[in-house]
């Protein structure tokens, strides 16, 4: 790639397009799951595609990152040990880790390369990967959870892809069932639900299938994301028990270097547009 030109993804799904200015293919390798390139864009850093599908940018990737863990880890009244599905770019356990109380975290992504690409060319991304309550491993999700002993994780945050490929088994009832066992009575179960504007279907069939799991409460909270279908994404959160009223005073007074998330972007995010409560109750 000699010139500035244009990185496309058509999403059939949506009816829609999203396209980058790039300068030049960095990098690319074929791991045994994905092919992952990463690109060189004239104004949104560093891009991510893993199988021509947009994963992140050096730009805003953060908008994601922080919605995936800061709402979930203010709910619960005092999560210590949190589990992450996926995540292999490892942006959310970076964000997991700025919480004090937490004492351990496990990312389980089944893709070592993606990691070891985040290392190389979103190493911000990274910078909590040898925080001593770290643990990453490079193994099957599904099979981990269902592993998982009884009762012995607070949060689990399933960081994961569009629901086809290696993440196909992470949208249904047999692995929300693992989740539900793996957690303790008031634990939480966040989960990145796509865009609320033009996916409302697969938000409503996860939380039916995390309903035929057991949890009995959800709530899907919307937030921008540029370089995702629609420019909008959500992620959904499932309780074992209780709701969503979260400890505010506790987001205010942490102090957290963040971009986007904040306690009063945490209490709007609770406003649930009045159409996506319609379909999802529907």
């Amino acid at each position: 790639m000699s010139q500035t030109t244009w990185q496309y993804e058509n999403f059939e799904h949506t009816g829609s397009a999203i396209g980058f200015r790039v300068t030049r293919k960095l990098d690319e390798v074929q791991s045994p799951f994905q092919k992952i390139e990463i690109f060189e864009t004239t104004d949104w850093g560093n891009l991510m595609l893993i199988d021509g599908a947009v994963m992140l940018t050096t730009r805003d990737n953060f908008l994601y990152h922080e919605m995936m863990s800061h709402p979930a880890l203010f709910t619960h009244a005092d999560p210590k040990r949190v589990v992450i599905i996926g995540g292999g770019d490892c942006g959310t356990l970076r964000e997991v880790l700025k919480h004090k109380g937490v004492q351990s975290a496990t990312q389980c992504d089944i893709d070592e390369q993606v990691t070891r690409m985040a290392e190389k060319w979103f190493p911000e991304l990274c910078d909590s990967n040898g925080d001593a309550r770290a643990e990453l491993l490079f193994d099957d999700g599904v099979a981990y959870m269902k592993n998982c002993p009884e009762g012995s994780v607070d949060i689990v945050i399933v960081d994961s892809t569009d629901p086809v490929g290696p993440a196909e088994g992470l949208f249904n009832k047999s692995f929300y069932e693992s989740c539900f066992r793996a957690l303790r009575d008031d634990g939480i179960l966040v989960q990145q639900s796509e865009s609320p504007l033009a996916l409302l279907d697969l938000i409503r069939s996860m939380r039916a299938e995390m309903g035929k799991a057991g949890f009995t409460a959800f709530k899907t909270l919307p937030f921008p994301q540029p370089c995702y279908p629609t420019g909008w994404w959500s992620c959904t959160l499932a309780r074992k028990s209780g709701g969503f009223e979260f400890r505010e005073q506790a987001a205010r007074d942490a102090g957290l270097k963040t971009k986007y998330y904040s306690a009063d972007i945490h209490r709007g995010a609770l406003a649930t547009p009045p159409f996506v409560t319609e379909a999802l109750d529907a």
